[in-house]
């Protein structure tokens, strides 16, 4: 979807939204339009909608009016996205193609008129191109969005934004996509293929070059299938001088749970157990495309979890590229396999000062938190701090949990430096405990368990049921305020 700019006295679509905020309704509106609007209890909260059809000179407008809630507050600017959200949402397969937001007399800033289109936009996301017999009642229509008379400023801010939203939806378009279409080394050709000119340094690890590497944890994972298992490196040089920080992302693209197998029922949402590869790819994208000054580099680990005749089995002992053996008590545990060798090397080859990783690790973070937060694990309370106020001003919220060394005992193995699963309970902790024991001295980390943010079975304010692209705007904000800050 387009976003453009337009004074207040060029031409208007047949369908424009004004914004109103919580409380009585802006006097300016016709007679007719309060009296409807205060009939149908529009009282302006965030995300309401009204919609009414308003006789002009050049015939009938139709017009809605969106509540942007109550002005001020920390949540003001998820508010205001809400409310684009809200709009679009209301109008994707109205028949309308074109939608104009007008500004005047809103009395908002240019960052909060940003954050309308930004919900907009977002919530305009939708991938149908496996439909073949929608209707014309069911097609996506609404292909613009035209600010009218927004603050000063504010086209200049949407070009940043507008690059985090190509970001979110790249992550989307990689979650949502079956498991015969993106596996790792396609995964592999569409990022090559999207970072084209962008600037972006790639580096693409092939099952060779991880088998002459020593990965073998990793590879212990994608021995049971037939696609070849991949490392991707993108970097982001925007500052020179300094150690960079790393984005880690767990890519399983998908994970059946090898001999350990998973239930049937549900098993096809394991094409989206790739999202922490997905967003680190999405926040590299936004990264490039609005020249953040920061010197990042995105690391995802690509295998495919299958059972065959080749499979690693419950019992086996890997060595990581670490030289750490692991006793491998549960295949289904493969994720902080796959990790533990790209955290190495990521260190090896780049000397990182922070590393990030996000995975959707395990279903124990969903018993925690739901599909609300993300768990959080740090070794760094500074760090954690930092991405606990991203995630508050992004919208992509975390929840601290625990590590210590009486949770990291629980994961050792009388035959192996360690095992990769610890007993029932606390199943995120040791997961993350496991991880930590990859990560080498006086390097800040943090690992976000994603497990429950990725996919949403219903729609949210600013997303379509599906893949939400959790992630990329946190890392993003977390850049914005840390490094380039």
């Amino acid at each position: 979807m387009t976003i453009s700019f337009a004074l207040s006295g060029d031409s208007r679509p047949r369908l424009v939204a004004r914004l109103v905020g919580e409380g009585p309704l802006p006097a300016d509106l016709s007679d007719p339009l309060r009296e409807a609007a205060a009939a149908s209890r529009f009282s302006g909260k965030a995300g309401q909608v009204f919609e009414s059809f308003v006789p002009t000179e050049s015939g009938l407008l139709r017009m809605a009016l969106v509540g942007t809630g109550k002005a001020g507050g920390t949540e003001r600017l998820a508010a205001l996205e809400r409310a684009g959200g809200a709009l679009v949402a209301k109008y994707l397969t109205s028949g309308e193609t074109a939608l104009g937001i007008d500004f005047t007399g809103s009395a908002l800033t240019a960052a909060e008129a940003v954050a309308v289109l930004l919900g907009a936009r977002l919530r305009r996301w939708r991938y149908d191109i496996y439909k073949t017999k929608l209707s014309d009642e069911q097609k996506v229509s609404l292909t613009q969005v035209i600010a009218i008379a927004a603050p000063e400023g504010s086209e200049s801010l949407w070009a940043t934004e507008a690059a985090l939203a190509e970001g979110v939806e790249f992550t989307r378009e990689l979650v949502t996509e079956p498991a015969n279409v993106i596996y790792p080394a396609s995964f592999v050709e569409r990022c090559v293929a999207r970072f084209a000119g962008t600037g972006v340094d790639v580096v693409v690890l092939d099952q060779a070059a991880l088998e002459a590497l020593g990965m073998g944890a990793l590879l212990g994972v994608a021995q049971g299938s037939v696609r070849e298992a991949r490392v991707l490196a993108l970097r982001w040089k925007g500052r020179a001088g300094s150690r960079p920080t790393a984005f880690v992302g767990k890519g399983v693209t998908f994970d059946t749970g090898g001999i350990s197998i998973k239930p049937a029922g549900g098993m096809e949402d394991m094409k989206w157990d790739m999202g922490g590869a997905g967003a680190v790819a999405g926040a590299l994208l936004a990264l490039a495309l609005r020249k953040a000054e920061a010197d990042v580099i995105g690391v995802v680990g690509l295998v495919e979890n299958m059972p065959d005749g080749n499979a690693q089995r419950p019992g086996d002992v890997v060595t990581s590229m670490s030289g750490q053996t692991i006793e491998v008590i549960n295949t289904d545990a493969e994720g902080r396999l796959v990790l533990c060798d790209v955290l190495t090397w990521v260190q090896k080859t780049y000397a990182p000062a922070t590393i990030v990783d996000l995975a959707t690790l395990t279903g124990a973070i969903m018993v925690s938190l739901g599909h609300e937060y993300a768990g959080m694990f740090a070794n760094d309370d500074l760090l954690a701090s930092q991405l606990d106020a991203a995630g508050k001003t992004s919208g992509d919220k975390l929840w601290r949990m625990p590590i210590g060394p009486s949770y990291d005992k629980l994961i050792d193995s009388p035959i192996a430096d360690m095992k990769n699963v610890g007993p029932r309970f606390g199943g995120s902790i040791t997961a993350a405990q496991f991880l930590q024991r990859f990560i080498g001295e006086g390097v800040a980390w943090a690992h976000l368990d994603i497990a429950g943010t990725v996919w949403a079975d219903k729609p949210g304010a600013t997303h379509d049921k599906g893949a939400t692209g959790f992630g990329v705007r946190l890392l993003d904000r977390y850049v914005r305020d840390v490094l380039e800050g």
